[in-house]
């Protein structure tokens, strides 16, 4: 790399000389390449902790405010399949639980591809916005809530203890405006974990032991994420900087009124066009966020 560097200063030396067409499309050509080498070697180093090149499964849950919450959990929903799909990632609605009048209540989504988890880990946490409501006859602008969880798809051969005296199984028929997004089928499958309260369903597959598997494969990755939550907080405690996760504790603010904005809380990275974010243009949030979280 370091050759190459040298090889660009020569040929940048050679162009302030001689004004060569040619020889400006050589020098374009390879630093490009060069460019594209530097990304993928940062991309390795900010990508290296466990499970970041696995599958991610991502929750998305209306917080307090009705029908503009569920409306803006669903409109995250749609940012995070439009992400998926500009970037070259599969995404699959295992489980959409739909209002008769606006929006979800929650979702879940599994994601794949190489380094799903490693990106999209970065949009944990509570999401703001705020607009003019459409549900309010008055046109008073709103505040709404919504949550994302992130957690990896676990290999199988991590084992996660899971006793079956602890799990609660029913079935049910998806139903709702939900089925936009999966599979109206009466197998629908609902796995709650008594002792953590952690709930999981899919309605996504043909087959209720299918949606089964699938349920119980995201109840192994929900309660491997909620153990390591557990060992950071209580670290964090012993250091004296354990915080509070409360809605107040937003990671970015998607701003329709009475300006434009989207802003990142942690990172400060801002963008005006709003409409291109929730269109799933979100990479240098998560970019930036990783950079800062190294």
């Amino acid at each position: 790399m370091c050759r190459e560097l040298d090889d660009l200063d020569v040929l940048d030396e050679m162009l302030r000389e001689d004004d060569d067409a040619e020889l400006q499309r050589e020098f374009e050509t390879r630093a490009n390449e060069l460019r594209q080498t530097l990304d993928r070697r940062q991309l390795l180093l900010l990508l290296n902790e466990e499970y970041d090149t696995a599958n991610a499964i991502l929750t998305v849950h209306a917080g307090s405010g009705g029908l503009d919450s569920q409306d803006w959990a669903e409109m995250l929903l749609r940012m995070y399949l439009r992400w998926a799909e500009r970037d070259g990632f599969r995404a699959a609605v295992l489980e959409a639980s739909s209002d008769e009048e606006a929006g979800i209540k929650s979702a879940t989504v599994l994601v794949g591809g190489d380094y799903a988890y490693g990106y999209l880990k970065a949009e944990k946490g509570v999401h703001r916005l705020v607009r003019i409501s459409p549900f309010d006859s008055a046109h008073r602008r709103h505040t709404s809530f919504a949550s994302v969880g992130v957690s990896p798809e676990l290999p199988e051969s991590v084992e996660v203890e899971i006793r079956s005296e602890d799990l609660r199984v029913d079935t049910f028929r998806a139903s709702g405006a939900g089925g936009q997004y999966v599979n109206r089928t009466d197998s629908a499958v609902r796995i709650t974990h008594i002792p953590t309260g952690i709930v999981v369903s899919c309605q996504n597959e043909r087959s209720q032991h299918m949606n089964r598997q699938v349920a119980m494969q995201v109840l192994k990755s929900r309660l491997y994420e909620r153990a390591v939550q557990e060992r950071s907080e209580e670290l964090a405690a012993v250091v004296g900087d354990k915080k509070e996760s409360t809605w107040g504790s937003q990671i970015r603010s998607y701003v329709l009124h009475p300006y434009t904005l989207v802003k990142d809380h942690r990172t400060g990275v801002e963008k005006g066009n709003v409409q291109s974010v929730l269109d799933g243009d979100i990479d240098e949030f998560i970019m930036s966020y990783l950079r800062w979280r190294r």
